[in-house]
């Protein structure tokens, strides 16, 4: 087994004796920790993920030859490849947080005959605060004793794979005879629960390629509450979009999930039963009269409208909902609560060849408030043939000698000038140029940097692919927080020409331009103090000038213009909103975050669209885009000297420029008003205090490199200080 370097999982399987491959290897052993995933998602994305449009074989590339050799591989596969059956057990079990009390066997080695795959997943693993902030439990290895006391006892299995983010575990056994043909090993995570990106939501995912086929497998865990199913939605396919799987050969863009050929999909997926009472679902369960009770099933519906799981298929469900059970037994919920029994845990899958051969749940099982789920199903597998793909690859050899010597590279372009209308702050705009090729031979083609230009395009443009054969490119035009302050101030414009060079071949010119929509958003808080108007209704030329020339300009009112006319709109609305449960915990929607984004630009403050999460969501984007934090980089020097000195903590407030005081007041304000309300909002301390943490890096943005990390803990210790030191002032004290 080849072992993998990254350190999203452990890897007990590797090039080790051969008894070290048996069945539980390495059960005893310590496991790297997950890393959580760190990148945002919706409407927090600093750029747009690429789709990946270029892959091929996985194998090391060397040139033109080598990919028209790759590509013609791929294209006459069936040639030299046959299709062979091989088991794969798939399981799901939400634990509820709880010790293995009892064997997994009922679960696991319900198979009349050993499967050649297992696939495990559980949910809620730990709900500890521990495991929750450090992504560490002592749970992780009871749990896979279990599982390796469980397997099957006709086989010997090795652990090719583990894969865990807080409470989302993932792992993957194999035979042993099966190890050798095992590849391209990867694994990834991403959280989508607190915030849009901590990991008590969210999924795990590895991906490897046996013999000839790529299969993908997915555990998740998406969002709770019958009503927020379109919060799953989003969940499933914000996970499609952020897992990325890097390649072996690093020139090539990473995997997404649906560009394999298999995809294993399991986990509680939250998805409940809808327009019936309780009292009437548990009647048609008594009933068995399962297909009126699957009619009513959310993910059934999204599924049918096409909203998720597009081309995915899952078995017949012929077993009694899996959730949600009184702990130790079979008793429906009695709790105060009382929820309405559902199938939360599923399993599904996407490719061809793939025979269900059952769909179970295990009602034996009574550690936990749900019941395990388990699938095996027998997928058609690609594997080679050595001698056909010999033949195969020497009749392509001698092709393509033919072509090089009658030909040179030639393409042409549907279109040499773009233009991009009304770009806005962080919503991505697309445009395709065709590469045809006419010429008599394949070609290759790549964007390459201008003379003294260490990039091919400007940063608010990406080409995608940016290198591959005749291709559509999409040519993606994305302003984000490290953009934006330029454009908003008339410093940079959208223009840019792409150098698009064909190997062996001459370079075709793109034009790329635009016009910019200026915002509040990556504008400095001096400048909107100036603002008379609405930033768009303002010439670009004003915007200019109190860019430059701000400090002149000042009178009082001024100073306190954005608290009163943006700060007050956004404020005011969040204060509606202190019993709104969750609030900055739970991401905003993109399309909200959009229209709020267009009230403030044009100035339509009557009425600010979009839920409370959203507009939230605006407040700290804004300050994430803000050129200078609210706490400015020139104060950072005096941050690090008075970090432990309360008195000189509020003297470095105190002294702060007039608008940024007045925001950062108002916003410590703000969250005393939270605590006011923790009641109704289950908003504490200590949730509070991980939010503080992240306001302050958005008004700290991040620290030069060549900081010390002592440097850095000691800017989080003056931030928490003056954040604790007010939070903690008497009433008599004001604000």
């Amino acid at each position: 087994m080849k072992k993998s370097e990254r350190a999203h999982a452990a890897d007990n399987s590797g090039h080790k004796k051969e008894d070290e491959r048996t069945r539980g290897d390495g059960v005893h052993e310590s496991q790297e920790r997950v890393k959580s995933e760190v990148r945002d998602d919706l409407i927090r994305n600093s750029q747009p993920i690429l789709a990946n449009k270029s892959q091929m074989l996985g194998m090391p590339q060397f040139g033109l030859r080598d990919n028209l050799i790759k590509c013609e591989l791929l294209k006459n596969e069936d040639a030299y490849t046959y299709i062979k059956n091989y088991s794969f057990f798939l399981g799901t079990y939400n634990v509820n947080g709880q010790n293995p009390k009892e064997s997994l066997s009922p679960w696991l080695a319900s198979t009349a005959t050993p499967p050649d795959f297992y696939l495990v997943g559980f949910q809620e693993l730990d709900l500890s605060k521990e495991a929750f902030l450090f992504n560490d439990t002592p749970k992780e290895p009871e749990w896979m004793l279990a599982v390796y006391k469980g397997l099957h006892p006709d086989a010997k299995y090795a652990l090719v794979k583990l894969v865990r983010l807080v409470g989302i575990m993932l792992l993957f056994y194999v035979k042993a005879e099966h190890a050798a043909h095992i590849s391209e090993m990867e694994a990834e995570t991403v959280g989508t629960g607190v915030m849009g990106r901590m990991g008590n939501k969210g999924a795990v995912a590895i991906r490897f390629q046996f013999h000839n086929s790529d299969i993908c497998v997915v555990n998740s865990h998406l969002a709770a509450h019958t009503e927020e199913f379109e919060r799953r939605n989003q969940d499933f396919k914000d996970i499609c979009r952020r897992i990325q799987f890097r390649q072996d050969d690093l020139t090539l863009p990473p995997l997404a999930i649906m560009k394999h050929n298999v995809v294993l999909w399991l986990g509680d997926l939250n998805y409940r039963i809808s327009d019936l009472e309780v009292d009437h679902v548990k009647d048609l369960i008594a009933k068995k009269d399962f297909e009126t009770l699957y009619n009513h099933d959310q993910l059934k519906r999204q599924m049918d409208e096409e909203v998720v799981f597009v081309g995915f298929t899952e078995g017949e469900i012929d077993f009694q909902p899996t959730y949600k059970y009184d702990t130790g037994s079979d008793q429906w919920d009695t709790s105060e609560k009382c929820r309405v029994p559902a199938w939360c845990d599923r399993i599904l899958w996407r490719g061809k060849n793939i025979k269900q051969l059952h769909y179970q749940s295990h009602m034996t099982l009574k550690t936990s408030d749900h019941k395990p789920v388990s699938s095996l199903l027998e997928i058609g597998i690609k594997v080679v043939n050595e001698e056909s793909y010999k033949r195969t690859f020497e009749e392509i050899v001698r092709h393509i000698d033919r072509m090089e010597n009658d030909c040179i590279p030639s393409v042409s372009l549907s279109e040499r000038e773009f233009f991009f209308q009304d770009v806005k702050f962080m919503q991505h705009q697309a445009k395709t140029v065709s590469v045809y090729n006419d010429g008599q031979v394949p070609c290759q083609f790549e964007f390459i940097p201008k003379l003294d230009e260490p990039t091919y395009c400007k940063p608010w443009l990406t080409a995608n692919p940016a290198k591959g054969t005749s291709v559509d490119i999409d040519l993606e035009v994305f302003v984000n927080r490290s953009t934006a302050p330029e454009l908003n101030s008339g410093q940079q414009q959208l223009e840019d020409i792409l150098v698009l060079h064909l190997e062996r071949g001459k370079d075709y010119f793109i034009s790329v331009t635009g016009n910019y929509l200026p915002s509040c958003f990556g504008s400095s808080l001096s400048t909107l103090c100036l603002l008379r108007e609405p930033i768009q209704d303002m010439p670009l030329e004003t915007i200019r000038e109190y860019t430059t020339n701000h400090r002149s300009a000042f009178t009082e009112e001024m100073r306190m213009k954005i608290v009163f006319d943006f700060w007050h709109t956004i404020v005011k609305l969040l204060t509606i909103s202190v019993l709104q449960e969750e609030l900055f915990q739970q991401p905003g929607l993109r399309g909200e975050f959009e229209e709020i984004r267009d009230c403030l630009d044009t100035g339509s403050l009557d009425t600010l669209p979009g839920s409370n999460h959203s507009v939230a969501e605006a407040l700290l984007l804004f300050l994430d885009a803000l050129p200078d934090p609210v706490i400015p980089f020139s104060f950072y020097p005096q941050c690090l000297d008075c970090c432990s000195d309360s008195s000189r903590c509020r003297q470095i407030i105190s002294v702060l420029p007039q608008c940024h005081k007045n925001v950062f007041n108002y916003l410590i304000a703000f969250l005393q008003e939270l605590l006011k309300h923790s009641a109704h909002n289950r908003l504490d301390v200590s949730i509070l205090g991980r939010l503080t943490i992240h306001i302050h890096c958005l008004f700290l943005c991040t620290l030069s490199a060549d900081l010390e990390s002592a440097g850095q803990f000691q800017t989080q210790r003056f931030i928490l200080h003056k954040t604790h030191s007010v939070l903690s002032e008497d009433e008599q004290n004001g604000k």
